[in-house]
């Protein structure tokens, strides 16, 4: 129970499965729903096209294209077809916040800060529950199951790409921070992560990663994709863009302009809890915030907080890796305002 009295607490008790993803399964058919997936939405909430890979045909998602959206096969382990193929019948509701990113990007990090926030820097609520439950993944089976069972308002997250997020979203009025961050540093971070993962297909060396991570075939597909539909959302009242480098220069700042999103008011002795006890080494020491729990079923002595720095890309890109990346940048992302990329 947070100080609060309820507010993202773990009001499920019993009801939790267990870490195995294991307990009640739901199912659901594929019958009726739209093959291709939800639309994307512009900037005015207004409905488009879907992306032209998706128009799929028959009921379901497809091996083809699952592996478009989790390329190199994450293994049967926490993630099921059926979740991501009846993903339309899970309900986001208004009262919701939802923290989204590509991988790598500083989403433990920003949950940890709303944790914190929502508890007005009382720790007690991080110290004592797994961060993947005080936040779970909805596109894991885990993560799934502890959302759809979970009353009142919901801290949920994902690395979803836009276009199989249920219809539910879209008009919902859901709190969605979208978190954002150099994609060079999202390289880096991410080789060093996947290339020791037992669930992914491990990279041979930086290079071929680089070279995956360029073409899209990394785990939930191109960062350029991805990153390009979320922002198409980054004008709705309800959706708040915040910048993994914001949050390094200033992270007080940082903290005090996701309150103003979610309608917190703290006091300046709880923006110094929040700041203490949301910082990399804070974290680093925290075993229900730095996965340590999960060690052995991730990877054997993998540190999810590595380095918490920003421009570490420059200690491992070649001048002609360099060179390359910012010449598909530019085509990937070309026409959205610069100020999107502070570390451009």
């Amino acid at each position: 129970m947070d100080p609060d009295g309820a507010r993202w607490s773990d009001p499920d008790g019993a009801r939790r499965t267990n870490l195995d993803g294991t307990g009640r399964r739901r199912t659901a058919s594929a019958a009726g729903r739209d093959p291709r997936g939800p639309m994307v939405a512009d900037k005015a909430g207004r409905r488009l096209q879907r992306p032209a890979w998706r128009q799929t045909q028959g009921a379901g998602m497809g091996a083809q294209h699952r592996e478009q959206i989790i390329p190199l096969q994450l293994n049967q382990r926490g993630y099921k077809r059926e979740i991501l193929e009846n993903f339309d019948k899970f309900v986001i509701r208004d009262e919701d916040t939802v923290i989204l990113s590509y991988p790598k990007s500083g989403t433990n990090w920003m949950i940890e800060i709303v944790c914190l926030i929502q508890n007005k820097g009382n720790s007690k609520w991080i110290q004592s529950v797994p961060i993947w439950e005080r936040s779970p993944w909805i596109e894991i089976q885990y993560g799934y199951e502890l959302s759809i069972n979970r009353e009142g308002p919901r801290l949920i997250s994902s690395h979803l790409p836009i276009h199989l997020f249920p219809k539910s979203f879209f008009s919902s009025k859901a709190k969605v921070i979208f978190v954002v961050r150099n994609p060079r540093d999202v390289l880096v971070s991410g080789y060093f992560f996947f290339h020791k993962t037992n669930n992914t297909k491990n990279p041979e060396s930086f290079g071929t990663y680089f070279e995956w991570f360029l073409k899209g075939n990394v785990v939930y597909g191109s960062w350029f994709e991805h990153t390009r539909d979320w922002l198409s959302m980054r004008e709705r009242k309800n959706f708040l863009l915040v910048s993994y480098e914001e949050m390094k220069k200033d992270t007080r700042k940082t903290i005090e302009k996701i309150c103003d999103f979610l309608g917190k008011k703290l006091e300046t002795e709880e923006l110094d809890l929040v700041l203490k006890h949301s910082s990399f080494q804070a974290m680093k020491e925290n075993n229900m915030s730095n996965y340590s729990l999960l060690q052995d079923r991730i990877a054997h002595d993998l540190k999810l907080l590595r380095k918490g720095m920003t421009g570490d890309w420059k200690n491992y890109f070649t001048v002609a890796q360099a060179e390359a990346f910012d010449k598909v940048f530019q085509e990937k992302m070309n026409g959205f305002p610069p100020e999107l990329f502070p570390w451009q």
